[in-house]
């Protein structure tokens, strides 16, 4: 039985329904963008720690390379869970 067919928990005829692509782009952008803040400040504390010293622009750069990365990934897990949940 797919997903979608599921009854959540406030009806028993209530079918699940999937999230939209809009709505799982927008979700993507806060998650990676709270991920880069958290990401830039770890570079900044953690690198030192193992002797890595990077200029506060070179780290900015390479936080914003991580989040590209990351903001692809999130929105395309998202939509194939998405998909599979309403087969």
């Amino acid at each position: 039985m797919p997903l979608s067919s599921f009854p959540d928990s406030t009806s028993p005829h209530t079918l699940v329904v999937g999230q939209s692509a809009r709505h799982s782009w927008y979700e993507a952008w806060v998650n990676v963008a709270v991920g880069f803040g958290i990401g830039f400040v770890s570079n900044i504390t953690v690198l030192p720690l193992f002797g890595m010293h990077v200029q506060l622009g070179a780290n900015f750069e390479i936080s914003l390379i991580f989040t590209v990365i990351s903001l692809i990934r999130s929105f395309a897990l998202r939509r194939l869970f998405n998909r599979l949940a309403t087969r």
